[in-house]
Order: structure tokens, then sequence, then C-alpha cells
């Protein structure tokens, strides 16, 4: 008797397992900084901006309306002088995150909106540092959004995400007069491959 419990155990199990469904994605689109006055110094105004976005995404669906993401994405951001005539410098800014996603439809659904929210950190380097220099200005944040993915195969998957990230303001011993938050707002589309 016991053996057969423990054989319908491990066969629950397994088939949970089997059930859970991951994906792996690679998305790019805009970024854009709002509120994005760092402060000023010397009656010069400093402003952080972006433009470009490329991110890849882990999801892991172990429900059938509920998963768990992990992601890395790249931002082409700059340094901006508010000085006559403007002057700018690169600044990259790389993100780490983790996201709960809450789905609108259950798992193998050809379309499943989603909601989202988690947390995050930015890392900003400085003008003229590598990212293998150890200078780079680390800040936390949580963020939140909307997206959907559309079943093109039955391994392929297009994604659309609309998320805003907002992180504390880097560089604040730069700045007398620094307020707020900075808010970043993501939208982009994004290739997955569902396994």
């Amino acid at each position: 008797m016991k053996r057969w419990i423990m054989i319908s155990l491990l066969t629950g199990a397994a088939m949970t397992v089997f059930a859970q469904v991951g994906e792996i994605s690679i998305s790019a689109g805009q970024s854009k900084f709002r509120n994005n006055v760092l402060g000023s110094a010397d009656g010069v105004e400093y402003k952080v901006e972006s433009d470009f976005r490329l991110g890849f995404r882990f999801t892991f669906n172990n429900d059938r309306f509920y998963g768990h993401e992990i992601g890395y994405a790249y931002n082409h951001g700059s340094f901006k002088a508010e000085t006559t005539p403007p002057q700018s410098v690169g600044m990259p800014v790389h993100q780490g995150m983790y996201n709960f996603l809450m789905y609108g439809t259950r798992e193998g659904s050809p379309v499943r909106p989603f909601v989202t929210g988690g947390g995050h950190f930015s890392t900003f380097y400085p003008p003229g540092a590598s990212v293998f220099s150890g200078n780079g200005v680390t800040k936390f944040g949580y963020n939140y959004g909307l997206g959907i993915k559309a079943r093109v195969t039955s391994m392929f998957l297009i994604r659309l995400d609309l998320r805003n990230y907002i992180t504390a303001k880097p560089f604040g011993d730069s700045f007398r007069d620094q307020k707020g938050m900075l808010n970043q707002l993501e939208v982009s589309a994004g290739l997955a491959l569902a396994f």
C-alpha cells in the first residue's frame, strides 16, 4: 500500500512539473524617462535621458493564471547638461528585474493579456565609465504594467509590454536640489520561445 501511495505522489508531482510552462523572450522598444531632472550645479540643470531599450526575460508560469518573470534590460541613455547649446554624453542604464504576472486567460490560450508588478534595480554608469569599471550607481525601485502575449506557433509567441519603472534618482551627492523619483516608461515588442 505504501508503494502505491508513493507512486501516486511521485506521478502527481511529475505531472505538476510538466504542466509548468516557461518562456525565454527578447524584446526591443522605446524607453523614456519622465521627471528626469537630476538637479543643478553651478547654475546648470542636468538630466538623464533614454531612447531605445533591449531586454531579455525568462518567464515561469507555475499556474494557469499566474507566473513569475526575471529579466535584464539595456537602456541606451545619455547625461545631458542644459547649457547653450545643450551638451550630452552617453550614459547606459542596465536593469535587472523580478515581476509577478497575473493573466486574463488560462495557460494554453492563444492570446493572454496580463498585468504585472515587481521590483527592479537600475545601474547608471556615469559618463566615461565602463560597465567593468565598478563606478556604476545602483538604485532600487518598483515597476508595474500590462501586456499581451499571442501564440504564433506551438513554440513561438509575440509579446507587447507597457511598463512604468519608478526608481530613486542617481548622483544625489552631486546636486543640491534633487527632487522626486525617476519615472521610466517602457514600450516594447518581442519574440518568445515557449517550452
